[in-house]
């Protein structure tokens, strides 16, 4: 469930209306709660504090000692932030009537959805209104790259923000907000970071101006940049590291990048896979995407 998918829940109980939220996760919120905006944030701001009290209080005539890192305990308090709010949205759900069923959702009809429960079996729901809400996953590079995403040395967002470790090395494939801010957060905790984009700008989606501002903000950071660059192929070798062959978008030539963490954000899709749009009469998009108007 998505983000909009709680708030249109409390919405409808709160207009009197039967409702009933179904989610695979088993924490509320979407990917914006649980592994997107706001474990992001927090990791933002806590690496910002980070460089603050590294780079910056000696000029405000702060003086500390050495500051180091707990990885795992910024982690555990990412982690802190995101169950805080997913808990309030149970909350929520509790006060304005709304049904909670932890499990995998799909059409069975117009208005029958089949969910394959969490805790095992299957239930039938009849609704008279049903609220598509199922958000995006991440874009992977193709399984043919050697390069499949693995959530542990070839990363998604999602896999970035529940590393065990420091990487000493990571590239970040995909130069736009996702991994910049991702990115961000590891060089700040000492990695080496090289984004590789193949687009001559980082954001290109951004104006110009903007762009170049904050290109040269990250590279402040220590942050590397591979520009009109793309991923050719590479190997997974796990613990002892990630090979990226690059091939440049100019000329041809050939490079290759040897790290430990592979952070893949290249964008994202729909979420609709698996839910039996068809037997609802819903045809999606080439890009799994629902058609809509301004009714439904």
């Amino acid at each position: 469930m998505f983000c909009v998918g709680y708030v249109a829940a409390i919405k409808a109980g709160q207009r009197g209306l039967k409702t009933v939220c179904i989610e695979k996760r088993g924490a509320l919120g979407g990917t914006c709660l649980n592994v997107g905006c706001i474990p992001s944030k927090a990791l933002l701001n806590a690496t910002h504090k980070l460089h603050d009290a590294q780079h910056k209080f000696k000029e405000l005539g702060i003086v500390t000692g050495p500051v180091s890192v707990d990885f795992p305990q910024l982690m555990k308090s990412k982690q802190s932030a995101v169950t805080g709010l997913t808990g309030g949205i149970e909350y929520l759900f509790k006060k304005n009537s709304v049904d909670y069923i932890k499990g995998w959702g799909k059409f069975a009809s117009t208005k029958e959805i089949d969910v394959d429960l969490t805790a095992g079996g299957t239930e039938r729901i009849s609704a008279k209104n049903v609220i598509i809400a199922t958000g995006s996953e991440p874009n992977a590079l193709p399984a043919s790259t050697g390069l499949a995403t693995d959530e542990q040395y070839v990363v998604s967002s999602t896999g970035a923000l529940s590393l065990t470790s420091i990487p000493k090395r990571m590239c970040v494939v995909g130069g736009g907000v996702i991994g910049l801010e991702l990115g961000s957060v590891y060089a700040r905790l000492g990695t080496e970071v090289t984004v590789i984009q193949h687009t001559e700008r980082i954001c290109p989606f951004l104006d110009a101006e903007i762009g170049r501002a904050f290109h040269n903000c990250l590279k402040k950071q220590g942050i590397k940049f591979m520009l009109n660059t793309r991923v050719k192929d590479g190997v997974n070798n796990k613990e002892k590291g990630v090979k990226v062959n690059l091939e440049s978008a100019k000329d041809g030539s050939l490079s290759t990048l040897d790290v430990d963490v592979c952070l893949v954000s290249i964008g994202r899709h729909a979420f609709t896979e698996g839910l039996q749009l068809d037997k609802a009469g819903i045809k999606p998009t080439d890009r799994g995407m629902i058609d809509i108007n301004s009714t439904w």
